[in-house]
């Protein structure tokens, strides 16, 4: 039997480890999948407060490890299959082992969209990213790119614009599906151009993005274009798939809370990207 059991190993995930384990509550961390949640895919973080010289994100990650398990946190490998949420103390079954626990904090985190391209997973953190706010500060005085067409695309674009010489919207249709508001000033904004009816085929670069190959979508035709950085804005998917039918989402399967972090099941709460979809932030 445990007090607590948290889900997810990434800041939302260490942060509440640290207070449980503070509280004298023995919490138990699954890592889940993705050891580190997203910051362990990021190269250089420079906005986390403490870190004046910069950081790398999987570095960040092993010390609030570290802090967690300092104050008693215990981490398990692996991932949750099983979640019954129907009573309390709730089932749980990971890497085959089952637990039960009085409270559970979910902090899952959200998946972005890639591409599905060759080499994408290499080029990550590398010009390759799905963060402006995160990485947009690397590219200033170059081009970059933006794949997407939604309000997530143009409000990247339009950060970019910040730092980049240049930003490419490139988006698979001749229209945008961002709200009026947002085309308006993505299409009014001269720093940035927009590559119609067209998809990213290809990424260049040995270590590092070079630029990309687009394909137009019309006429079949490829052209090379130069790029520092690609920020692909196609959306995220949140990792609550497992919950389907237990814990109230919203129409994308972001989890609702209310009072800050409370679900609908009383016991369990959210924290993170598993129901923040706005900020995306370590911090």
């Amino acid at each position: 039997m445990r007090q607590v059991v948290i889900l997810g190993s990434g800041c939302a995930g260490y942060t509440a480890a640290i207070y449980a384990a503070r509280a004298n509550l023995k919490p138990l961390l699954v890592e889940g999948p993705e050891a580190g949640g997203q910051l362990s895919l990021t190269t250089e973080v420079e906005n986390f407060p403490g870190f004046p010289e910069g950081i790398q994100g999987p570095e960040l990650i092993r010390r609030m490890r570290e802090q967690a398990e300092r104050f008693g946190t215990e981490v398990m490998r692996g991932e949750l299959q099983e979640a019954d949420l129907s009573r309390r103390p709730f089932r749980l079954v990971a890497e085959g082992r089952e637990v039960r626990t009085r409270a559970l904090i979910v902090a899952s985190g959200a998946r972005a969209r890639w591409l599905g391209l060759p080499r994408e997973m290499e080029l990550v953190g590398h010009g390759v990213s799905s963060c402006a706010t995160c990485d947009g500060f690397f590219h200033r005085g170059r081009e970059v790119g933006v794949v997407g067409g939604g309000d997530s695309a143009m409000e990247e674009a339009i950060f970019l614009t910040r730092f980049a010489a240049r930003v490419h919207v490139i988006h698979r249709r001749a229209q945008l599906r961002a709200s009026r508001i947002m085309q308006d000033r993505a299409l009014a904004n001269p720093r940035i151009e927009f590559a119609w009816n067209s998809r990213v085929l290809e990424y260049l670069g040995d270590g590092a993005l070079e630029g990309v190959v687009l394909e137009d979508m019309i006429t079949g035709a490829t052209r090379r274009l130069p790029l520092s950085g690609l920020f692909v804005a196609i959306g995220h998917v949140p990792n609550t798939a497992l919950f389907e039918g237990q814990l109230e989402t919203d129409y994308d399967g972001y989890l609702l809370v209310h009072d800050g972090s409370l679900t609908n099941v009383p016991g369990v709460f959210a924290a993170g990207d598993v129901h923040d979809r706005h900020y995306r932030q370590a911090i």
